[in-house]
């Protein structure tokens, strides 16, 4: 019985030498989870870990955008959604970044759009933009690309944080203090539909504040990312027209550092497996190679670009590192 222990312990020993090394993490830098980004970002996860050989994945709740920038920039995360005007100002030191240039990101892909959701009670009284002045609005979580959205759109409106109450609330506190009338309006920067909008309207008549023309017209002349957008109609309950708005595309990026053939893999997989991801979120729809070539604002991580160049579709020079 002795020598059999000995034997079997011997057995186990060898098994544990020979078994392989366990698989990297990789850690991906997403938002609040009442957004898109937790979500998609936990989808992407779930695909890294079951498709990219060697290697695991995990979302991270964060601030989401300009947060997310300094997280993959610094190295202390691989994989980061955010704004495109944020990922953006971040890359070339303009804006929020003025004076700290994180130009060591790479892009993996644009993922889908972000829409500019302002979202009020349905008697609040506030029917437009301008009717924001002296009320109490949420712009979205402190360093949140909601934030740089919100304040953008206003900025190019004639409105300053001067002519409101500014709260900086991330998703799921928006959503409540306007439920508990804590707050008059809130603004989301998120893949529609939302689920803490969602929730909202279960529970209380809400509204979705429509941008005119003119506005939509200001807010893209002053954010060339911007691009006019249309919530459809039933997106949440209580809206019964389309509601138009600005929206900004999402991207996916990673540090320069990233291995070129990980870096090949994951964007393989988000594209290949992508109805997995569109099962997990709605906002995956738009997840497509032409999407990701025709909306990202900085160049491409060169593992993402062997993959685009294997579609054969036009890649544009911008894109390149």
């Amino acid at each position: 019985m002795k020598l059999r222990t000995l034997l079997t312990a011997a057995a186990a020993a060898m098994m544990l030498t020979a078994a392989p090394a366990s698989a990297q993490q990789l850690s991906i830098a997403t938002g609040g989870t009442g957004g898109t980004y937790y979500p998609y970002g936990g989808g992407l996860a779930e695909l890294i870990t079951k498709y990219v050989d060697g290697s695991s994945a995990v979302a991270e709740v964060t601030g989401a955008s300009v947060e997310n920038m300094g997280l993959i920039s610094r190295g202390d995360s691989d994989i980061a959604i955010g704004l495109a005007d944020t990922v953006y100002a971040g890359f070339t030191g303009t804006g929020k970044f003025e004076g700290r240039t994180l130009d060591n990101v790479r892009a993996l892909a644009s993922i889908y759009p972000n829409a500019v959701q302002i979202v009020t009670m349905a008697d609040s009284g506030i029917n437009g933009l301008a009717d924001l002045k002296g009320k109490r609005v949420s712009v979205g979580a402190p360093g949140s690309g909601t934030e740089v959205s919100a304040q953008t759109l206003l900025n190019a409106n004639g409105i300053t944080y001067d002519d409101i109450e500014e709260q900086r609330l991330n998703f799921n506190e928006t959503a409540d203090a306007l439920r508990d009338g804590d707050i008059d309006a809130g603004f989301w920067s998120v893949g529609p539909p939302t689920s803490s909008i969602l929730n909202l309207a279960t529970t209380r008549d809400i509204k979705l504040i429509a941008l005119t023309d003119d506005e939509i017209l200001a807010a893209l002349d002053a954010e060339p990312t911007f691009a006019p957008y249309a919530l459809r109609t039933g997106i949440y309950e209580g809206v019964t027209a389309p509601v138009n708005t600005i929206s900004t595309p999402n991207v996916l990026f990673v540090n320069e550092e990233m291995d070129e053939e990980l870096a090949y893999q994951i964007t393989k997989t988000l594209f290949e497996k992508v109805e997995e991801l569109i099962a997990i979120h709605p906002a995956a729809n738009d997840t497509t190679v032409d999407f990701a070539l025709n909306s990202t604002p900085i160049p491409m991580h060169p593992g993402a670009l062997r993959y685009y160049e294997e579609t054969g579709m036009p890649i544009p020079p911008k894109l390149m590192p």
